[in-house]
């Protein structure tokens, strides 16, 4: 596993105060969790972006601040999708002792055989697991391979996924991941109403037709 290690320096800027931090190519931050107070930092902005850039949420990072590294997760990301920069960060820091609980993305991977044989669509149902394990046995995402999902109707369960024997999946093994369904127009001629013929209409007792 990367070690990515950012360099923070404490903040006292605080409130609407940031907004000149940030002209200054800085990112308020804030740290806290595991034998740490709540304490504000600031990191470099393009610096910070580089490094987080290719990280999961269930990524670890060492937080340097005063010469110390905390080991820690990225727990909120704050972002301007117009400027698509990062606005603010919190740093959650861990026991490398203890277990965590904590969220882990998955990641697909294949071509399902359904998508090819039955013109399929492939729905993703879950896109996290809910995991417990030692810090450095987190992985930065499961991945998990559909190209086995050879019909309609073929799906990936919480039960089904093969991972780290260090790491328990908390979330109930009968959930579905990911599913192969038909496409709408094949629903719609299978579920079409089959219309029944008309019975011939009985002429009335001495009706002359």
């Amino acid at each position: 596993m990367e070690k990515v290690v950012l360099k923070a320096t404490r903040r006292e800027a605080l409130g609407r105060k940031v907004g000149a931090l940030r002209r200054a190519g800085k990112l308020p931050a804030v740290l806290y969790g595991h034998g740490v107070k709540s304490t504000p930092i600031m990191l470099d902005a393009h610096e910070a972006a580089l490094r987080l850039s290719h990280l999961t949420s269930s990524s670890l990072v060492m937080v340097d601040l005063d010469g110390k590294e905390y080991p820690a997760l990225v727990r909120e990301k704050q972002k301007d999708y117009i400027k698509n920069r990062l606005l603010h960060l919190d740093f959650q820091v861990i026991s490398m002792t203890e277990k965590i609980t904590t969220k882990v993305g998955i990641e697909l991977t294949g071509t399902a055989a359904a998508v090819k044989a039955f013109n399929a669509v492939i729905i993703t149902v879950l896109n996290e697991l809910e995991v417990e394990c030692m810090p450095q046995d987190l992985p930065a995402r499961v991945v998990i391979d559909i190209s086995g999902l050879a019909e309609v109707g073929a799906g990936i369960h919480v039960r089904d996924v093969v991972i780290s024997d260090k790491v328990k999946i908390l979330d109930d093994p009968a959930e579905m991941i990911v599913v192969a369904t038909a496409t709408r127009e094949e629903k719609a001629v299978e579920e079409a109403p089959v219309e029944e013929e008309a019975a011939p209409e009985e002429s009335e007792p001495g009706r002359k037709e």
